[in-house]
């Protein structure tokens, strides 16, 4: 029970700090660091599969693909953002007639 309690005041601390990172960041600054952001969702999504795959007890791999989800949603949803805000530095074509 302490070691859950403790997960949990660590879970909550990482939210507030992460939050408060996150929104000191300037809006020029944001489509690179979301680019960086993608690829260590990455790496947390493979983790997620390592370590719910590995694990015995039924608690832990429910969180575990909880965790495959929500980094799913995170990796996905990210590289679509970015691959929009791309698109609007790319001159448009112009039709020719």
């Amino acid at each position: 029970m302490e070691e859950l309690i403790f997960n949990l005041f660590i879970f909550v601390l990482a939210s507030f700090v992460g939050f408060e990172l996150i929104s000191k960041v300037p809006p020029t600054l944001h489509t690179p660091l979301m680019s960086g952001a993608n690829a260590i969702s990455g790496i947390t999504l493979i983790g997620a599969v390592v370590v719910a795959g590995s694990l015995d007890d039924s608690y832990a791999q429910w969180i575990g693909l909880a965790a495959i989800i929500f980094a799913t949603i995170n990796v996905v949803g990210g590289f679509l953002v970015t691959d929009r805000m791309l698109e609007m530095f790319k001159k448009k074509k112009e039709d020719e007639q």
